[in-house]
């Protein structure tokens, strides 16, 4: 399995941050490439991106200066598999990274991925956060798979990524 590549401009909007990849993204080369896995109908909606978007098309997120990356690159079916030493190797990648870009906002998609990057007790939840991350604003965005509990449905996401 081919190793999923950042999708990157210098001085992104909005810098999104993922966990990992998924199996399926991984094998197609695509990030969230999982079927029915709202993210990319999500940045439309919210008008991040002014055209309907598929995962294809991640390539393409640097027009519009967005960016794309994952805490961890190894895939994997779930997050659990991934070992603290992973998380710890991202954090220190991803610093370096988010140093190197410098995003106008880092958006964690995830409240898993938040908390891999600043630890256990940051502040949960979606929604702007206090942190900064050199000069970039934090952000927190629901994860988009369909075994969101907390935030279940296409609206219920789309309030936060409109944010």
């Amino acid at each position: 399995m081919r190793r999923l590549p950042a999708r990157l401009c210098d001085r992104p909007r909005v810098l999104f941050v993922g966990i990992n990849p998924s199996l399926r993204s991984a094998e197609v080369g695509h990030h969230f490439a999982g079927p029915g896995n709202p993210f990319w109908r999500l940045l439309h909606a919210a008008k991040l991106v002014p055209e309907a978007l598929t995962y294809h098309d991640d390539v393409r997120l640097p027009e519009w200066r967005l960016a794309l990356t994952n805490i961890v690159p190894r895939a994997t079916r779930e997050a659990a598999e991934l070992s603290r030493e992973e998380f710890e190797e991202g954090r220190r990648q991803l610093a370096r990274l988010i140093a190197r870009v410098q995003p106008e906002v880092v958006a964690f998609v995830g409240t898993t991925v938040y908390r891999a990057f600043f630890g256990p007790r940051a502040s949960g939840g979606a929604g702007p956060k206090p942190e900064r991350i050199g000069h970039a604003r934090v952000f927190v965005l629901p994860n988009p798979s369909g075994r969101n509990a907390v935030y279940p449905g296409f609206q219920d996401k789309l309030i936060w990524f409109r944010r």
